[in-house]
């Protein structure tokens, strides 16, 4: 079994935390992975399987989240990002992979954006590009079942939020990633002293995807029933950064990565060590998959 380390660090007075779980003969850089906001160090053990034999993966608990300090309020995303390059420097590292889905996707860029050559590839999954008015006004519904003190209604709303309801639209362990996500919401709602500060600053900030990126290779993927942005509007994002490339999974949504984990972590495997995107297993399988493409393909 790998060596498990557990390290705390700090930002601009804020402490957090980051485990990394070693790896004595890597064949690529380290990856560092960032999760959505009630995501912590430990959620990510398909990432282990995967990564693992492969190089160091690194989880985080960001100020914010899981057991780091609380962010104060109006705090930027600079600060995030600095929390991160502060993960690689304390590694020792010249690079890293840097993996963000959803919530930490806006970190990742950014970050990339900041320090282009601290990163060596930069993968993105379900990307959080464009929320419509109609989808903050659901989210703050969702908010306001705080005031009520209806945990579980909020729970129930979250999860509609996040997910393909369609019925049309085939979704790989739907019920059960739909259960799993209510009682995630839930559980942090009830346990995590972050939780309701992170539902207020989803709907209070935007995300800023503009900027472009150059210098990075990188690669956008995204459910292709991704209801909270759109595969089409992910797609166009991906075209700003310089030589991406962007896919689809197949029968699944926004949590692509809890309906079909050890298919984004094969992903992500053959992505940070340069082999062929396609026909990758799991994903060449899937009815709907579409093939690999570069973002400004036609």
């Amino acid at each position: 079994m790998a060596d498990e380390i557990i390290r705390t660090l700090s930002v601009d007075g804020l402490r957090y935390g980051y485990r990394l779980l070693r790896q004595p003969s890597p064949r690529t850089e380290p990856v560092v992975v960032l999760g959505g906001a009630l995501q912590g160090m430990y959620g990510w053990p398909q990432m282990d399987d995967h990564l693992g034999p492969l190089a160091p993966v690194i989880t985080a608990d960001l100020p914010g989240m899981g057991e780091a300090d609380p962010l104060p309020p109006g705090t930027g995303m600079e600060v995030l990002q600095d929390a991160v390059i502060g993960i690689i420097d304390d590694l020792g590292a010249e690079r890293v992979n840097l993996f963000g889905f959803s919530y930490g996707t806006s970190i990742a860029f950014g970050c990339a954006q900041r320090y282009p050559g601290r990163i060596a590839r930069l993968a993105l999954g379900g990307v959080p590009a464009h929320i419509t008015e109609e989808q903050r006004a659901h989210w703050a519904r969702a908010v306001a079942r705080l005031d009520t003190g209806d945990l579980a209604g909020l729970a129930g709303l979250a999860a509609e939020v996040l997910m393909c309801q369609d019925p049309g639209r085939r979704v790989h362990r739907r019920d059960l990633a739909q259960r799993y996500v209510r009682r995630s919401f839930l559980y942090a709602l009830t346990h995590s002293p972050h939780a309701v500060r992170s539902l207020h600053r989803a709907l209070e900030q935007r995300p800023d995807f503009s900027g472009g990126l150059t210098g990075v290779p990188a690669l956008v993927f995204a459910g292709e029933h991704d209801t909270v942005t759109s595969p089409e509007r992910q797609r166009a994002f991906a075209a700003t950064i310089e030589g991406s490339r962007f896919l689809t999974v197949g029968e699944s949504d926004h949590w692509v990565v809890l309906e079909r984990p050890d298919d984004v972590a094969d992903l992500m495997a053959r992505f940070f060590t340069d082999r062929p995107l396609e026909p990758a297993p799991g994903l060449a399988a899937l009815p709907a998959q579409g093939r690999a493409v570069r973002a400004d393909t036609p």
